[in-house]
């Protein structure tokens, strides 16, 4: 599948100013206020702005950073990894492959087998559960 390539207004019309903000701006929402930073729903997370699945409940962790953490992406070929110098800091910036909306930062303190905490804002996904009476409904 190749990249989804939309003009800032027509993301504009298809997300809400907040999600915009930090998917399309690369902005950060605030520590332990999204809605998925103490999720414990089993399912599929994916990109709010295209759909394409990026990590599993079953990699979710407590990190203790008030975002939700994973210790691994659903596939490899799902995130891309690009050098982060804003802010006055070396930081390693994650988007999804398909739509290079912005997810986080991974960081390197998150526990085995990888090592890696995948610190995502909530803003930039989307929760499929399994769980039958959930309005969201995993397929």
């Amino acid at each position: 599948m190749g990249k989804l390539n939309k003009t800032d207004r027509e993301w504009q019309r298809e997300l809400s100013p907040e999600e915009f903000r930090i998917t399309r701006q690369k902005g950060t929402e605030p520590a332990f206020t999204g809605q998925y930073w103490n999720s414990k729903s089993a399912g599929v997370y994916r990109c709010r702005c295209c759909g394409e699945e990026l990590f599993s409940s079953e990699s979710k962790y407590d990190s203790g950073s008030g975002w939700p953490s994973f210790f691994r992406p659903i596939s490899a070929a799902a995130i891309d990894e690009h050098t982060d110098h804003s802010h006055g800091m070396r930081r390693v910036e994650i988007t999804c492959h398909h739509c290079d909306a912005h997810l986080g930062h991974v960081f390197e303190d998150g526990p085995q087998p990888t090592g890696l905490r995948y610190c995502v804002n909530s803003a930039s996904l989307e929760l499929k559960t399994k769980e039958k009476n959930d309005e969201d409904t995993y397929p």
